[in-house]
């Protein structure tokens, strides 16, 4: 009897590597703990993709417009973003975000959908669960698993965060949030006590467990010509993510290349 020659573990993960690498290059790979859902976000940081594989009768929540593509069997239903029209419009007129959001259920069998949002920049996936949810900006929110609830009447209208380019909605319940950046993401890990100060346009996300408190950046004269604006203070414990550029600071670094040639067509 001729037996196959032994392979040692190290020479085996050898041969696997570039396989392995192959299979996880530029990609997060993950399973939601609490329904399964399995979903992969590609093209990480400033690219990325939301890949959803939906099982029979699965279904993912995705913000209006998000779509990019979808297997033939993903039944789509679009429906306004809360039961009660003034709940919805109170997401619109407060939270910047759309009345509408679509519904992505596979039929007859297993199916894909793959969801962006307009910002270039990355995804994260945050996981809820009751008793810890998270505030998250406006703009953050790209989609989420059944069980995820927002809210936009909560103390924060009373705590300074809407305004001044900021404005946070509050997300609870249970299931994975996903939120998209305009540029990468910086999280940080706040123990009990500990505090940082974000820039309101760099602010994407913090637990609900913390404290915060938006203030000036220092005087007024700071506020004014130090480009720096309002600021918020965040104590732990809990989790802070940071997006690495400000869509604001864009904008006007933008319009310093457009407003030469806009001016000159309008003559």
């Amino acid at each position: 009897m001729i037996r196959p020659p032994l392979v040692s573990v190290a020479t085996a993960a050898a041969r696997l590597s570039p396989f392995i690498s192959g299979m996880f290059n530029s990609s997060e790979v993950g399973i939601s703990l609490g329904d399964r859902m399995k979903y992969e976000i590609k093209y990480s940081p400033s690219y990325s993709m939301l890949v959803v594989d939906l099982d029979a009768g699965e279904k993912i929540t995705g913000e209006a417009g998000a779509m990019t593509y979808m297997t033939p069997n993903i039944d789509v239903q679009t429906h306004l973003r809360e039961r009660g029209i003034l709940g919805s419009l109170g997401l619109k007129v407060f939270g910047g975000q759309s009345l509408f959001v679509n519904d992505y259920i596979a039929r007859d069998g297993p199916g894909q959908a793959g969801l962006v949002a307009a910002p270039v920049g990355d995804i994260q996936v945050l996981k809820v669960e009751p008793g810890h949810g998270y505030i998250v900006q406006k703009a953050a929110y790209l989609a989420s698993t059944e069980g995820i609830e927002l809210d936009v009447k909560w103390e924060g209208f009373t705590k300074g965060l809407f305004g001044q380019g900021l404005f946070m909605i509050r997300v609870y319940g249970g299931g994975d949030l996903f939120i998209n950046t305009f540029g990468a993401i910086d999280r940080h890990e706040l123990g009990a006590g500990e505090e940082l100060v974000v820039d309101n346009f760099h602010l994407v996300a913090f637990s609900d467990s913390c404290d915060y408190r938006v203030t000036k950046f220092k005087g007024w004269k700071e506020t004014i010509l130090s480009g720096e604006g309002f600021i918020t203070h965040i104590r732990g414990p809990g989790e802070v993510y940071i997006q690495t550029k400000n869509l604001r600071e864009f904008v006007d670094w933008l319009w310093t290349l457009l407003a030469p040639r806009v001016r000159r067509r309008a003559r």
